[in-house]
């Protein structure tokens, strides 16, 4: 073979070496371009689920926050209750010794002075109004 035969393939050889090389370069760069898109897309997409979650994260601890106040209400109601009841029975304790005291007075005056029957035409209540009259 000539020298410029030999020049001509060294020269076609590197020009192809350097066109290979490029197109490397070129597809690498657009590989590069084509990943740092879809990385924005998904940086994109990511941040409206970010803000979507966080909406939902106030919405939940705005829930949790009327539970717990609602549990607080209904506890302080419970307790109310309670010490209503309780203040109840004890005026319905208190009301049961009071009739029954009552109970023993009406006894007692009747063993002092009894009243007559019914059948005889006497007025109880006028009696009655006249001994508590008389013994106030």
């Amino acid at each position: 073979m000539s020298a410029p035969t030999v020049v001509w393939i060294v020269i076609a050889a590197v020009a192809a070496v350097l066109l290979i090389a490029a197109l490397i370069v070129l597809a690498r760069k657009a590989r590069i371009r084509r990943r740092h898109r879809q990385a924005e897309e998904i940086r994109q997409h990511a941040s409206l689920k970010t803000a979507k979650v966080e909406r939902r994260e106030a919405l939940a601890n705005e829930t949790a926050a009327k539970a717990r106040a609602a549990q607080a209400e209904a506890e302080a109601k419970a307790a109310e209750a309670a010490r209503l009841q309780e203040r109840a029975a004890m005026h319905q304790s208190e009301v049961a010794t009071s009739r029954e005291q009552l109970e023993e007075q009406w006894q007692r005056a009747e063993s002092l002075h009894p009243k007559t029957s019914p059948d005889s035409g006497e007025d109880r209540s006028y009696d009655a109004g006249n001994d508590r009259a008389a013994s106030s």
